[in-house]
Parts: C-alpha cells; structure tokens; sequence
C-alpha cells in the first residue's frame, strides 16, 4: 500500500545526510510542514541549513527506501509516529531533543502510558538479574510499564519482569526495526511485539552502529517518570541513561551492592550525587505515587534457609562456606544443589555461589 503523501515527506527528510533532528525543526518552523521544505529552493533553504544540506533536501526522494516501508507497514503490528501524530508520546516533547519520527512494532497505547526506565549492565551478576526481574514485575503489577534498551544483562531481565506484570514492557533500540540487536533476544523480541512494544528513531535498515545506543538514551529516560538503575560499573552506558533523566527532570533511583563489586561502583556513585537509594520496589512506588501490591514478589515474605545465615549475597567459596556451617563439603553440596535449583542461590565461576533471593 503506497505511503500517503505526509509521511512520505517525514521519512524523505529523516534520511537527509547532515540535516538531523536540529535542523530539521528549524525547517519545519520556517515552511511550516515536512511537504513545504522539500517544495522549497536551494536558496530559501540555505537560509536555515548549510547549501550542502539544502541540495540535499532537493535531492531527497528515494523511491526504492520509501517501498521498503511501505511494505513494512503492511503488518498491523507495524506503525510509524511523526511529532505531528496524536498518538506521539507527550512526555517526550517535553524534552530538549525529542525524537521527530518514532519506528514501533506492537502496542501504541504503551508509549503514553505511566512507565519506569529500568537499565544496568550487559555484564550483569545473576543477584542483578534477578532483582531487576522481581523490581521490573511489582512496578508492572502496579501500573508502571516498563522501559529499557533490550540489551544483554539488566535490560533482557526488566523485560521479562515487566512483561510478567500486568503494565507489560517497551524496548528503546538503536537499530532499525527490521534487525534484532543482540540476537540472542529474537525470541524476547517477539514477545514484546506480541504483548509489549518495540520503538526506534532509526530508519529500517539501520545496523547496531555504537554511536546510536548513548542517543537513544534519552528517549528510554524521556518515556518514563523516574530510571531505576539496577547494577552498573562507572563507565557504564546505564550512567548516560541516567544522567539524562535528572537533565529531563525525572527522578533517579539505584540499588547499593557489595563494596567489592566492580557493577555497584555506578549505583554507588548516582547514590553520592543524589540518586535515591532503593531496597525494595515500595521504596520507588512510594517516591512515585503507587502503592505495590500484595502479589508481586516483593510483596510477599522471601524463603529462608539456614545456610542463608552463613552465606550472605557477596560470592563465597564452598570451602569457606563449610568452615562456617559445620557441613561437610557432601553435605553443602547437596543442599548447594538443591538451593540452585529452587532458584535461590547461583553457582559463579571459581567455585563460588551467591544468594539472590
């Protein structure tokens, strides 16, 4: 089916070399629609972008791009938001750079609906997984949908959590739609076309190029009342994320670690400059306005074991472990195996096993 006239315009000048969103919406100002800038000279344009810009935009028809969106179009799940559709997300044009041209497969209503970023690292330690999995659930449970960039790690977990809770989950790629970044997440990918949402500012096509991942920062913190940010070393991408939020006057939240771990020295950090510091979803629900409810897992009392009282949630060798508890190392093996498969404890490389319930 052929693009109408309107959106053929937005999507001819988004592919513009050199134009970007700065200057796209010093055009839009000046002629008014996306139809009246490409109608418009060499001359009048050069009054607002570079000449080499302005030949560009005269030259900017690309029959063949157009067709292959068109063609993606074709599925329902498929949909393109411009600034000037209804159904663009408010809350981000109340940032400093919004995005002009939203790419989203799945749900629409998602991206207005009230929402928590959720973000950490790819490198993630099974207790971060897991606790961004059980944050991400209650604050779906109550009614927050949950944003995060579907990387490896913290992102893959906050999905699965928000997708487990009622307010369900929207990934913020840097790809185009049409690839899945990583790979590993095909089957993720799925799930939030099907019962969530996937969004990019990207044209089709785009591949997961490094620069695009701090800039679509910005839209997972715009889309979203407050960033939680679950585990993260000081030179992760989760502290862009952040930082972006305070800039867009959205509350910040982090979860404390070990002192010896290299992925809490982040959380630590956001925590020294003013970041709230979070034990449990109550505690961000709270400081948002929304009361958790009963059923959601940290809602309810956690299992306890009596090795718990020997083994705490930093790494420890089974060696040691036996030394605390009397047990012999059979012994602790058993109960070690069993507490793993019960999903209460994981095994680390070295040796080592950790609490994460």
């Amino acid at each position: 089916m052929p693009l109408d006239a309107s959106l053929a315009s937005w999507l001819n000048l988004s592919r513009v070399p050199g134009l970007g969103n700065e200057g796209l919406r010093r055009l839009l100002q000046a002629f008014a629609s996306p139809e009246a800038v490409l109608q418009a000279s060499v001359s009048s344009l050069s009054q607002y972008v570079k000449p080499a810009v302005a030949r560009a935009i005269t030259d900017s028809r690309d029959d063949s791009a157009l067709a292959v969106v068109a063609d993606w179009l074709d599925d329902p799940l498929n949909h393109i938001l411009t600034v000037a559709d209804a159904e663009f997300p408010q809350s981000l044009l109340n940032t400093t750079d919004p995005p002009l041209i939203l790419y989203v497969k799945g749900r629409l209503d998602l991206l207005n609906a009230p929402a928590l970023a959720i973000v950490g690292s790819r490198n993630a330690t099974a207790q971060g997984k897991r606790n961004a999995e059980a944050f991400a659930q209650s604050a779906s449970d109550a009614g927050l949908c949950i944003v995060s960039g579907m990387a490896q790690g913290i992102d893959t977990a906050a999905h699965v959590g928000g997708l487990q809770g009622i307010a369900s989950s929207v990934a913020v790629v840097g790809t185009g739609l049409d690839k899945v970044y990583p790979a590993s997440n095909r089957e993720l990918a799925h799930r939030l076309a099907q019962f969530g949402a996937i969004v990019s500012e990207f044209p089709l096509g785009t591949p997961p190029l490094a620069a695009n991942f701090p800039r679509r920062n910005r839209i997972i913190s715009g889309l979203s009342l407050g960033c939680l940010v679950v585990e993260a070393s000081v030179q992760s991408g989760s502290l862009i994320t952040a930082r972006m939020a305070l800039e867009q006057g959205r509350e910040v939240f982090a979860i404390p670690g070990s002192i010896h771990s290299p992925q809490s020295r982040g959380c630590h950090a956001l925590i020294k400059q003013g970041a709230k510091l979070v034990e449990t979803a109550r505690d961000i629900l709270e400081e948002l306005g929304r009361a958790i409810p009963v059923s959601s897992p940290l809602g309810q009392n956690l299992p306890e074991h009596p090795l718990f009282a020997h083994l705490g949630f930093d790494p420890l060798d089974s060696d040691t472990l036996s030394q605390r508890s009397g047990l012999t190392i059979s012994e602790l093996s058993a109960i070690l195996l069993q507490l793993e498969l019960d999903g209460h404890i994981a095994s680390l490389p070295g040796g080592l096993y950790q609490r994460i319930t």
